[in-house]
């Protein structure tokens, strides 16, 4: 085990942050006015009594974006995370299908999974989490019958005060940071170095979204819109959710 130096961990996240932002930017560049009025419900715009295009471009979109930045984000985390581990525990990617972080510490072989916060996935999904870290031990075990293998959830933010799952162990925000770092403090360490440049690249992002709301909503008046400029909920739904 090494000791963390934390100046590794600002330089990493002043060098990788521009990805995180890079991608949102992308993903609402390409995003299509059709594609997501297809994916929400209009039948909730009109009981929510949403009686301006404006307001309805603005909540498709952001429900687009919130969904999208925490799908993003998360998976820059997870590369944070590793990249931390690595620098420890000599952690690495995992190339065990469900698996994304692999390490040794004190004679036990660790499998990670990572998610962004405690409160993910249905029941089914975490059935399959529990089903990847059995498959996972009995792959590893293959090659080294007495290897000791501890299966872990971890989170990047929340809090789970019973962390013992039977099957696995589910570690969120500090618990998680100080578990892959040996640092308790690096939890609140890191929140500073994520700012990094967030001004400039929000500024960039502020104008994109503000193009898309304007180009969206001149698109959905034009294509939903009777000539006097009420909605026409009936060609709406026709379009979401006809055969």
């Amino acid at each position: 085990m090494k000791e963390l130096k934390l100046e590794k961990v600002v330089k990493y996240v002043e060098e990788n942050i521009g990805i995180f932002h890079q991608k949102r930017i992308d993903r609402l560049n390409g995003l299509k006015l059709k594609t997501v009025l297809r994916k929400k419900n209009p039948y909730l715009f009109k009981a929510k009594y949403l009686l301006t295009s404006e307001k309805i471009i603005r909540s498709l979109t952001d429900a687009f974006i919130s969904s999208n930045e925490e799908t993003i984000f998360g998976d820059w985390l997870e590369g944070l995370a590793i990249f931390i581990n690595y620098e420890v525990y000599n952690g690495r990617k995992s190339g065990i299908t469900g698996i994304d972080l692999e390490f040794d510490k004190d004679n036990t072989r660790y499998i990670v999974t990572i998610k962004s916060g405690p409160n993910w996935g249905n029941s089914s999904q975490q059935k399959k989490m529990i089903s990847d870290f059995i498959t996972a031990k009995r792959s590893l075990r293959t090659s080294n019958s007495g290897l000791h293998i501890v299966a872990i959830n971890g989170c990047c933010y929340g809090r789970d005060n019973k962390p013992d799952k039977g099957e696995y162990f589910k570690y969120c925000g500090q618990r998680f940071w100080e578990f892959i770092s040996d640092n308790s403090e690096l939890y609140t360490e890191i929140i500073e170095p994520l700012g990094h440049k967030a001004k400039e690249k929000n500024h960039e992002f502020n104008l994109l979204y503000a193009k898309t709301i304007n180009k969206f909503t001149k698109s959905f008046v034009n294509e939903f819109c009777d000539d006097n400029g009420e909605i026409n909920w009936k060609k709406l739904v026709q379009f979401n959710s006809g055969k």
